[in-house]
């Protein structure tokens, strides 16, 4: 396997963290898998999510999560710091998976494309 220092944050049976980590092994690659569901979502690397992706794009604002919110938390979800409240009350709203990458950069999301680009 190459050695990285890959961190992948999601939810297990997420259909796009499922991909993401099979794209990952079958490249062999090395990485650790956060699982927000039993580990939760860690404070400063949501910080640095947010300041580094944005609320807009780390906030799934069209999955099941977001849709099962009441009509005022999302509007309340107006900005960095109501976005980082609505994440952590609600992890299943961030869009996954959010992949730390070796070289410090972030994404969020799976293309096979843009996992291939940040390979050494």
């Amino acid at each position: 396997m190459k050695s990285t220092s890959i961190t992948v944050y999601g939810i297990p049976n997420c259909d796009t963290v499922k991909k993401a980590r099979a794209w990952l092994t079958s490249n062999g690659v090395d990485y650790q898998f956060h699982d927000f569901k039993k580990q939760g979502v860690p404070l400063p690397q949501l910080d640095r999510w947010l300041k580094t992706v944005g609320w807009e794009t780390l906030i799934n604002r069209k999955g099941t999560a977001w849709r099962g919110l009441d009509e005022a938390a999302k509007a309340a979800v107006v900005d960095a710091a109501s976005a980082r409240a609505v994440a952590l009350a609600t992890p299943s709203v961030i869009k996954r998976p959010v992949v730390e990458w070796g070289d410090g950069s972030v994404t969020v999301g799976f293309s096979p494309e843009r996992f291939e680009q940040r390979l050494p």
